[in-house]
């Protein structure tokens, strides 16, 4: 077992630890986090004379109670009690728990962490930025390169895409007379985004000048848009994120700013055009409303202006 030298002594939560390696591929850094938060509540649990198979729900309120008086962030609570909750749903799962007791716990209420959104005109200069690589560049193999990279910005912020959405689009995933993108978002679930003119005339021009000189003969993946240096597969996640940023920097933009950032400005720049808030929600793939409502707190000055534009008594 991985990690039967730290969890002798905890067959159950060792069993749980591999499983998360094993199961749901963790990082070894995730899994000591989780070993760490679990093993504070088991010791939490043998001063109280129980095994983690005698948990109940007033123990783990308890628990909570301790760690609120111990003045603990109310994020690292939040953590260690998903890190709990995670537990005992598979020890309920795997028949070893009756009843999942941490399953009607509620955690620390936490502050709605506003998104870092770039500017129009921030990103009109890192798309400038991702032109002029083109007319500077210096080889055919440079030139598909960069016209590559500036169709990757076209369309992450055209479509509002997650990373890993834009590194796995194929080219049958994609519609240009139609003008819309089929994406496979989380949980693989599948939605339609449309794509406006400047991304699809990138798209155009990347696949009929750029992407046949990066594709290497007899790759295994000919049907993948966004080729990497190579030619042989699909861009990997940090391969893509060293790309965003080296235009990032270009265009002189010093604060951080992510692949999720064009995301965020996607949306929120949508709904400052005054965009239906539903329409939003379908075109990010949000499972639920309340995780599009955080980009209606960006811009005040917007609501502000719904407000006054469709109130009776403004």
């Amino acid at each position: 077992m991985i990690y039967a030298d730290k969890k002798k002594d905890d067959p159950l939560l060792e069993e749980f630890l591999n499983y998360l390696v094993a199961e749901r591929g963790l990082s070894p850094n995730s899994v000591d986090a989780y070993g760490r938060d679990l093993g504070q509540f088991i010791s939490f649990l043998r001063e109280k004379g129980k095994r983690i198979l005698d948990v109940t729900s007033a123990l783990l309120r308890e628990y909570l109670s301790r760690l609120a008086e111990a003045e603990l962030a109310p994020r690292s609570v939040a953590r260690k009690l998903s890190a709990i909750r995670m537990f005992l749903r598979y020890l309920n799962d795997t028949g070893k728990l009756s009843h999942d007791p941490g399953e009607n716990i509620s955690g620390p209420r936490l502050p709605r962490k506003l998104p870092q959104v770039l500017s129009v005109d921030e990103v009109k200069r890192v798309l400038e930025a991702a032109l002029n690589a083109q007319r500077s560049a210096d080889s055919e193999r440079s030139t598909a390169l960069a016209l590559r990279d500036h169709t990757m910005l076209e369309v992450l912020y055209g479509a509002g895409l997650r990373i890993s959405e834009l590194i796995g689009l194929r080219l049958g995933d994609i519609y240009l007379d139609e003008g819309f993108l089929r994406v496979i978002g989380k949980g693989d679930k599948e939605r339609v985004v449309p794509l406006g003119e400047p991304a699809i005339r990138a798209v155009r021009r990347y696949i009929d000048l750029g992407r046949f000189k990066l594709l290497r003969t007899h790759s295994q993946a000919r049907d993948v848009l966004f080729l990497n240096v190579r030619g042989g597969g699909p861009l990997s996640r940090m391969g893509a994120w060293r790309i965003i940023h080296s235009y990032v920097q270009a265009a002189g933009i010093k604060r951080r700013v992510t692949p999720h950032t064009f995301r965020h400005s996607f949306a929120t720049h949508l709904l400052e055009g005054g965009a239906d808030l539903r329409a939003v929600q379908e075109m990010l793939g949000h499972a639920s409303i309340s995780t599009t409502e955080i980009y209606t707190h960006v811009d005040r000055s917007y609501l502000r202006e719904v407000y006054k534009t469709f109130h009776p008594r403004p």
